[in-house]
């Protein structure tokens, strides 16, 4: 391992190590623009400039020159001082002076780099050039004037996003940053391009001119759009979310997030339910009512209702406190119809590992090989998608699809459509089996698409079967944030006859498909914060707290436990989803035995002790789950996405992510066979 001083401090490092990575070991900043830790390194900018002994007698780019033995490195001789003043006057020369008006001033690294490491005065007095702006979609405002060539935004999208649908036109001083042709970016991820880059060329448009950094509440949270749990920081002023950001977690989301995380908080004040709504019996239309009026009615409701025909159904978002709270209500009534699987998916949730994602998120990097069953990850977990294609990058994984064909960004083997495929699979059959039998360590991933058809639980067995013949990781991909907590803790029954039902309880339930099974003559309802499809079904509607207004417990696809953090508070007499069930429970003189979250956390404990390992992986106990010798059909496997910016309430009252809709789905040029690589 090479030797090296920085500053006169020795310092002993990896080999490859750059002499960037190296002054941060020991604390020493060195100003950059077109290094980014998780990209390729062009070195083009040249801020990192360092004095290397021996050597040239000149300052030279530290993010690409790597340690060696006996180097003597400075990273503030004058010589440093005087080559990176020179710099920054080079990147001025062009580079607008509107920073009053930028909405990336207070986080600009051009501003502060300027500041710290820049000269007092240029010595340019040609007039400045103007580039045009480019059309980049409803997603990111571009100034393009702005632009300092870093090619961060070029390299994010070829190789994080997988879309390479930026480069670099033009030489010398014409060149700049543009599309390859007219069109938006489609990317799924594109939001991060606002993140990496280090000025004010490319911004937030639904953000744009709304706020400063410095008058906003920051809040560290998690993401309920999916199952991943992904890292956010939530910042908001007075009781508005003004916008949402990543926050690092390695083994998640690293440092990104998708547009949907990014951009649909718009969605969180619009279509929002305040107050408590009765639907009058005279007239049959809902009308404001009081907390204790919308009560009294459910209480009678259930009362007067034989318990076998009650049911409780909990939705896609919910946190874990609520559901335990609901089950622990209809459990002291002498309910049992619990079901959480609203999408409709069907598979057997006796063994732990039969539900999660065994191998987790950030072991899709130590895969060989990957096998993908009945998803779309691009859609269905754009992060999951973007941790393969850096595994294809780095190592140039063999890939599978089974399934429809879908553009994943990376080149794969489309094994076929249907369980047929798998059949093939677990009986050693085909060109990917021997891809399969032959690496180290190969993982299958199953989507949603698998397990929504009336053959679900035969298919998990079957992709059981395929997963213990080739020693391979099995996993399964959610999309409900709520998800595996409620497996978890048993809100689910197999054989529930939900037409049946005449008293049925929505938590968060806005599945149309759910919906349509209930009977019209049942009494409804709707436990939620937004007024959506369960909200026009109900009979009684009681206001709950969106993700961002409560705190609560997620577990994500992987059974990692995460704690959400209260942002902002519920808009009007909305609650948090707790406290009206315990509220309720008064009202049927069945009172829960807590008062506050503390106690109710307590009581979740002592039964799920794994609730209390918070940001922990714990390895499921393996098991047989499944039936593979049940009937299996032939149809194909149909994808669980079709529009990935429209996947819940939130989202679907937003009013950015209706434009994403109306833009990017219709300007997406995806070819029919696009991304299928035979192998």
């Amino acid at each position: 391992m090479p030797k090296l001083k920085i500053n006169n401090v020795e310092i002993e490092v990896e080999k490859g190590t750059s002499i960037l990575q190296a002054c941060e070991m020991l604390g020493h900043e060195v100003p950059r623009f077109c290094y980014h830790d998780r990209l390729s390194v062009p070195a083009n900018c040249r801020m990192c400039l360092v004095e290397v002994k021996p050597g040239p007698p000149k300052p030279q780019a530290s993010c690409a020159l790597a340690c060696a033995d006996n180097m003597e490195v400075f990273t503030d001789s004058p010589m440093v001082k005087k080559a990176r003043n020179g710099v920054m006057e080079m990147l001025l020369i062009n580079h607008p002076l509107d920073c009053p008006i930028c909405d990336q001033g207070g986080e600009c690294d051009l501003q502060d780099q300027a500041v710290g490491y820049g000269f007092d005065r240029s010595r340019y007095y040609e007039n400045k050039r103007a580039v045009k702006d480019k059309n980049l979609g409803p997603l990111i405002k571009t100034v393009m004037t702005r632009c300092i060539q870093c090619t961060r935004c070029i390299r994010f999208a070829e190789e994080i996003a997988g879309t390479p649908d930026l480069g670099m036109i033009h030489r010398g001083e014409d060149s700049e940053i543009s599309t390859f042709i007219e069109k938006t970016i489609t990317s799924e991820m594109s939001g991060n391009l606002i993140d990496v880059c280090p000025v004010g060329a490319l911004t937030s448009k639904p953000y744009a001119f709304q706020a400063r950094p410095w008058e906003l509440k920051k809040t560290e949270t998690i993401d309920v759009h999916d199952g991943l749990g992904c890292n956010i920081r939530v910042d908001s002023r007075g009781g508005e979310v003004m916008r949402i950001l990543p926050r690092l977690h390695e083994d998640i989301n690293e440092e990104w997030i998708d547009d949907r995380t990014r951009f649909a908080y718009d969605g969180l004040k619009r279509q929002r339910l305040d107050r408590p709504y009765v639907r009058d019996d005279k007239t049959g239309r809902l009308r404001p009512g009081t907390w204790e009026e919308a009560f009294l009615k459910v209480s009678e409701r259930i009362r007067a209702t034989n318990r076998g025909k009650v049911a409780a159904l909990a939705g896609d978002l919910c946190d874990a406190e609520s559901m335990v709270a609901l089950k622990d209500l209809m459990r002291s009534l002498g309910v049992d119809n619990l079901e959480c699987r609203v999408d409709g998916a069907r598979f057997d949730t006796s063994a732990r590992a039969g539900y999660i994602f065994n191998s987790g998120i950030s072991g899709i990097e130590q895969a060989d090989a990957i096998l993908l069953v009945g998803t779309d990850p691009r859609k269905e977990a754009a992060l999951v998608n973007a941790r393969i294609l850096k595994t294809w990058r780095g190592k140039r994984v063999k890939i599978g699809l089974i399934g429809e064909n879908a553009d994943l960004a990376y080149p794969y083997t489309h094994i076929g459509t249907g369980p047929a495929s798998l059949e093939d699979l677990a009986g050693g059959k085909g060109a990917f089996a021997d891809v399969l039998a032959n690496a180290k360590n190969p993982i299958l991933i199953v989507g949603a698409g698998a397990f929504r058809r009336e053959d679900g639980v035969a298919i998990q067995g079957l992709c059981r079967a395929v997963a213990e013949k080739y020693k391979a990781g099995y996993n399964v991909l959610h999309m409900a944030a709520s998800r595996v907590a409620a497996l978890d803790i048993g809100f689910v029954k197999d054989d529930l006859d939900l037409p049946a039902m005449q008293v049925v309880y929505l938590l968060g339930v806005d599945n149309p498909d759910i919906l349509d099974q209930i009977n019209p003559d049942a009494f409804v309802v709707y436990q939620g914060h937004h007024g959506d499809a369960g909200a026009m079904r109900a009979d009684v509607i009681l206001p709950g707290a969106a993700y961002t207004e409560k705190d609560g417990l997620y577990i994500n696809t992987e059974g990692r436990v995460q704690f959400a953090k209260q942002a902002v508070w519920p808009p009007g007499e909305a609650r948090e989803d707790w406290k009206i069930v315990r509220a309720l429970s008064a009202y049927l003189d069945r009172p829960l035995p807590y008062d506050d979250i503390i106690h109710l956390r307590g009581r979740m404990v002592r039964e799920w002790p794994h609730l209390a390992e918070l940001d922990a992986l714990i390895p499921a106990e393996w098991a047989a789950f499944g039936n593979p010798q049940a009937p299996i059909s032939k149809d194909a496997f149909v994808p669980a996405v079709s529009n990935f910016y429209m996947t819940n309430v939130i989202t679907r009252a937003s009013l950015t992510m209706a434009k994403c809709t109306d833009t990017l789905l219709k300007s997406a040029v995806m070819g029919e066979n696009g991304s299928v690589a035979a192998e």
